[in-house]
């Protein structure tokens, strides 16, 4: 099950459960569309990994398997993958 996690890691923005905003790669690293687009350059800083869209769970079941609390964010900032 995805973790849903509640930020960009980049930017710290919010990005709750039903965000049409969220992507991620496939090791759930999550990021605004802003930042995957601008800054990231389609890449993910950690894997060098492409991005998707993040489901949406719905709420039915989101209150028996509620999104992570846990924020990841970069502290020295985003920067697109090396080549």
């Amino acid at each position: 099950m995805l973790e849903l996690r509640p930020n960009c890691e980049c930017c710290d923005k919010d990005l709750p459960p039903d965000s049409q905003e969220a992507v991620i790669c496939s090791f759930e690293c999550t990021f605004c569309t802003g930042c995957a687009g601008t800054v990231l350059g389609g890449r993910c800083p950690n894997c060098g990994g492409g991005f998707v869209s993040r489901p949406i769970r719905p709420a039915a079941v989101l209150a028996r398997h509620p999104a992570s609390t846990r924020r990841v964010l970069k502290p020295e900032g985003c920067r697109p993958p090396a080549g």
